[in-house]
């Protein structure tokens, strides 16, 4: 797996009743394959995504291209799909707040390094983490402070080196990169503090909504104390990152 962007529409409930994914191939490559799924529940659309695959050698540790065989499989299964919009930012470039993250035995998959999915977790972690501490008002609902929900509408991620399972922490880099009226832009990327190694990069937006799940304004202390924490300004005033939070 080499990416996946998700757009979050609307919000999933329980339900006894399965939820409906409709899943085709939307763009293909000579080592590339992008999936694209919708998730619909009593025919109302939750979820937009994207998968990126690459056929990978392990044995020589690199991408290889599409056989004959997998490229007329893979093409029979072609779909148009609605065009998500882009959300790039350049990295962060050892800047950021660094949240400690430790790799656990059961994060492993079967080719012995951290599943992708579990990547989502850690960088919720350290989102949570680092925004709660940049501003205290960022309190999710359930925590004593909370005052609104943070409502994810967005998340990719791309997934740059394997990351492998060690007793040494690595580290999440946390930074907001857009303040908006009623979002939150955060990006981090998962890294290793000896050298630098990035192994994932993650971009998420936040929505502040009230208690029935609309979108409420972040308000002037919010912002400015979020703004404090942006990468421009982090950069003008010469810090390069905040001291390690814990996770």
């Amino acid at each position: 797996v080499v990416g996946h962007r998700v757009e979050y529409r609307s919000p999933i409930a329980y339900a006894d009743v399965p939820v409906r994914v409709e899943l085709g191939v939307s763009a293909l490559g000579g080592a590339r394959i992008e999936l694209a799924y919708r998730v619909l529940q009593d025919g109302r659309p939750c979820v937009n995504a994207r998968t990126v695959l690459t056929p990978f050698n392990f044995d020589e540790q690199r991408p290889q291209r599409l056989s004959a065989e997998h490229r007329a499989f893979f093409d029979a299964h072609r779909i148009e799909a609605e065009a998500l919009r882009p959300l790039a930012f350049p990295p962060l470039g050892g800047a950021g707040t660094p949240v400690p993250l430790a790799v656990r035995w059961t994060d492993l998959d079967s080719y012995g390094h951290v599943n992708n999915a579990k990547v989502f977790d850690f960088l919720q972690q350290a989102r949570v983490t680092a925004t709660t501490a940049w501003v205290p008002a960022m309190a999710r609902a359930g925590v004593p402070g909370s005052e609104r929900m943070w409502l994810v509408a967005r998340q990719d991620v791309s997934y740059l080196v394997q990351l492998p399972h060690r007793m040494e922490p690595f580290e999440v880099r946390v930074a907001p990169v857009a303040v908006g009226t009623t979002s939150l832009t955060v990006e981090a990327e998962v890294t290793d503090p000896a050298d630098g190694t990035v192994f994932a990069r993650g971009v998420t937006v936040l929505v502040s909504a009230d208690s029935h799940g609309r979108p409420t304004p972040l308000g002037p202390e919010l912002t400015l104390g979020l703004e404090r924490h942006t990468l421009g300004h982090e950069r003008a005033s010469g810090n390069g990152g905040d001291a390690p939070l814990r996770s």
